[in-house]
């Protein structure tokens, strides 16, 4: 039987947003809208403003605004790099680090909540399936 990679990438989106969604009191308890937690959880991999918007796939102008928000929430400042004058680079405040492992947790207790209804072996293959399929096609 042939599996459709448009129902596949449904699926996945559905299963995302449960998640999400379901999480969506704790991330409101944090003060955070689920897309400010999103830049939120990268800003430590991703410290530039145009880093984070082409690492979230999100307009430049997006992140501006979330920028803003999580700034005046005290979340994350904003401060001048030292290697090129030009630049803000974007920095966790202990706020800001605080907020985003706890939402973090929420969202990983209720994805486990969702992976316990999988064997074990079943959990390591679908580990194995996503680092493949995130592997750069060569």
């Amino acid at each position: 039987m042939a599996v459709d990679g448009a129902q596949l990438w449904t699926l996945n989106q559905r299963l995302l947003s449960v998640v999400l969604e379901t999480c969506s009191v704790e991330l409101a308890e944090l003060g955070l809208e689920t897309k400010e937690f999103f830049v939120l959880a990268e800003v430590a991999a991703s410290p530039y403003p145009a880093e984070l918007a082409a690492a979230l796939m999100i307009p430049k102008a997006s992140v501006t605004v979330y920028v803003r928000n999580l700034v005046a929430k005290g979340f994350i400042r904003r401060e001048i790099d030292d290697e090129d004058l030009r630049r803000h680079r974007l920095l966790l405040t202990a706020q800001g680090e605080a907020a985003r492992d706890r939402a973090l947790s929420a969202l990983a207790a209720e994805f486990d909540r969702r992976l316990a209804r999988i064997t074990p072996r079943d959990r390591t293959e679908l580990q194995r399936i996503l680092l493949e399929m995130l592997k750069s096609p060569d």
